[in-house]
């Protein structure tokens, strides 16, 4: 088993809150897609409230914006689960849900096995990439960097 683990994180910026009869569809298959990833192949961890998801959970000052934050394997696997799986079906319907970013919602790193990335780290590896590009400290799977890469990189 690697000594590495995949960190990712994403955010969606919601049409209305998620009371709303507009987020109807989604906020209806959040416990599904999250125990898809809960027993997916690969999954280690992801961020959750009390309730099982982290639909809640507000790091920004922009109310609307959703985070999400899991810790997976492999990239490989990771891939599986978002593109392979009912969790795409999301993915192609999400105009339905969220608007459209100017600029990366996703950041892939790398962690040291057994490391629990917080939502302060994750903001820190979006933002970098926002900001400077794909590189070690933060990339997409447009370029993914290989892990013996993550040497170093622990902040910036």
């Amino acid at each position: 088993m690697s000594p590495y683990h995949l960190a990712q994180v994403n955010i969606a910026r919601m049409l209305a809150p998620l009371e709303n009869p507009l987020m109807e569809g989604f906020v209806a298959r959040l416990d599904e897609i999250n125990a898809l990833a809960d027993r997916s192949p690969g999954f280690v961890w992801r961020l959750q409230t009390e309730a099982g998801n982290a639909a809640y959970i507000r790091p920004y000052e922009d109310d609307r914006i959703i985070f999400n934050l899991s810790v997976w394997e492999s990239v490989e696997r990771l891939k599986e689960y978002v593109y392979r799986s009912a969790h795409s079906e999301l993915i192609r319907g999400r105009s339905q849900w969220f608007e459209k970013f100017d600029g990366p919602y996703m950041a892939l790193w790398w962690v040291e096995a057994g490391h629990i990335p917080t939502v302060e780290e994750a903001k820190e590896r979006l933002d970098h990439l926002r900001k400077h590009g794909e590189s070690e400290f933060a990339f997409s799977f447009k370029r993914v960097y290989a892990p013996q890469a993550y040497e170093g990189t622990h902040s910036r």
